[in-house]
C-alpha cells in the first residue's frame, strides 16, 4: 500500500510541476488550480505513506520519481534540451533511489 502511494504521490507532484510550468507562462485560475491541487494533493499522500514506510526512503524515492518525471515532462512536452549530460543526470537519479530502497 505505502508503495502505490508513494507512486500517487509522485504522479501528483509531476502534475503540480506541470501546472507551475503552465502558471509561471500564464497566470490563470486553471494553471494555479493544477500548480497547487497537484501539490497539496502530492504532500497528502506522501504524508499517508509514512504509515507503511520508514520516512527516509519514502521521502527519497518520492522526490527521485518526481523529479525524473518533472525533467522528462518538460523535455517531451515544453521542449528542455535533451542533451546526454542530463540524460546521464537523469540515469543516476534513477540509480541513486534504487540504491536507497535496495540498501534500506
Amino acid at each position: 500500500m505505502g508503495w502505490l502511494l508513494i507512486a500517487g504521490a509522485a504522479v501528483f507532484e509531476m502534475i503540480g510541476v506541470l501546472g507551475l510550468r503552465l502558471y509561471s507562462e500564464k497566470k490563470r485560475f486553471r494553471n494555479g488550480f493544477i500548480y497547487l491541487g497537484g501539490l497539496g494533493m502530492s504532500l497528502m499522500l506522501l504524508y499517508a505513506s509514512f504509515e507503511y514506510l520508514l520516512v527516509s526512503v519514502a521521502y527519497s524515492v518520492f522526490i527521485g520519481i518526481g523529479t525524473a518525471g518533472a525533467v522528462l515532462l518538460n523535455m517531451l512536452f515544453f521542449g528542455e534540451s535533451k542533451s546526454i549530460p542530463r540524460i546521464i543526470s537523469l540515469i543516476a537519479i534513477v540509480i541513486g533511489v534504487t540504491g536507497l530502497k535496495a540498501l534500506s
